[in-house]
C-alpha cells in the first residue's frame, strides 16, 4: 500500500469525501479508487474539474495526489480547490515524490538553455511523460522520450549545440550512459551535471528491522 493509498484510507475512516488529483488509468490512481467503496473517491484530472466539482459536504473534504504528476499542474489544481474550499484537508507533506520533484525542477532549469531534451523512460511512465511536458512548457523546441539509443531519430538533432538528458525515476542509469555514448559517436561531448536539490532525504527502517540490526551489530561487536 502506497502513502497515497494510506492517506485516502485514513480520510475515509474520518468521514471525509476524498478528491484524488491524478490521471485516469494510472496504476496508483486505479489502486486508490479501487481500495475504497464506489463514490468515496472522486478523480480530479483538470482545473476545470476542480472548478466544477460539487461536494456532498464542503466541511468534510480532503485531497490526495498521484505521486508522479507535474508539480505545476498539481499546484494549480490544488490552488483552485483551496480557493473554493478553504477548509479542505490536504497532505501534511507533498505527495509528489522528492525524486520526481527534483528532476522536474532540474528540467525547468535546463530546458530554456538547450536546443533539445531527451527523457529516458517508458511511454507508459507517468513521471517520464511529465518530464517531457515540462521541457516543452519551458521552451525546449525538441523534447523526446526514448527507451534506448536505437530509438533516437538523428534527424531531430542535426545542428544542435546543447543537449539536455534526464531520466524517469525508474529508468536505469546504464541507458542514460548508452545514449551519451551514441551522441559521443556523432558529436564532441562536454558533460555538465545540473541538479535542483541534493537527494539526502532519510528513510528509517521499520522498528522491527531497526531492532534486529541493533542486535546484530551488538553481537558482532
Amino acid at each position: 500500500m502506497t502513502k497515497v493509498h494510506r492517506e485516502a484510507a485514513i480520510h475515509f475512516k474520518r468521514g471525509r469525501e476524498i478528491l484524488l488529483i491524478g490521471h485516469a488509468g494510472h496504476p496508483e490512481v486505479v489502486g486508490t479508487l479501487g481500495q475504497l467503496p464506489k463514490g468515496a473517491v472522486v478523480l480530479i484530472e483538470t482545473m476545470d474539474a476542480a472548478r466544477s466539482f460539487q461536494p456532498k459536504d464542503a466541511s468534510k473534504l480532503a485531497f490526495v495526489t498521484q505521486t508522479t504528476l507535474s508539480i505545476d499542474d498539481t499546484k494549480e489544481i490544488v490552488a483552485v480547490l483551496k480557493e473554493r474550499f478553504p477548509d479542505i484537508d490536504g497532505p501534511h507533506k507533498e505527495d509528489i515524490c522528492y525524486a520526481t520533484t527534483n528532476r522536474q525542477l532540474a528540467v525547468k532549469k535546463v530546458a530554456p538553455k538547450v536546443d533539445a531534451m531527451i527523457v529516458v523512460g517508458s511511454p507508459n511512465s507517468s513521471n517520464s511523460q511529465r518530464l517531457r511536458e515540462v521541457a516543452e512548457r519551458e521552451g525546449c523546441k525538441v523534447s523526446v522520450l526514448v527507451q534506448r539509443a536505437s530509438e533516437l531519430d538523428w534527424a531531430k538533432f542535426g545542428g544542435i549545440s546543447r543537449l539536455g538528458i534526464t531520466a524517469g525515476a525508474s529508468a536505469p542509469e546504464v541507458i542514460v550512459e548508452e545514449i551519451m555514448d551514441a551522441f559521443a559517436a556523432h558529436y564532441k561531448l562536454h558533460v555538465e551535471t545540473v541538479s535542483a536539490a541534493e537527494e539526502d532525504e532519510f528513510f528509517p527502517l521499520p522498528r522491527p528491522l531497526r531492532n534486529e540490526a541493533a542486535a546484530a551489530e551488538k553481537a558482532a561487536g
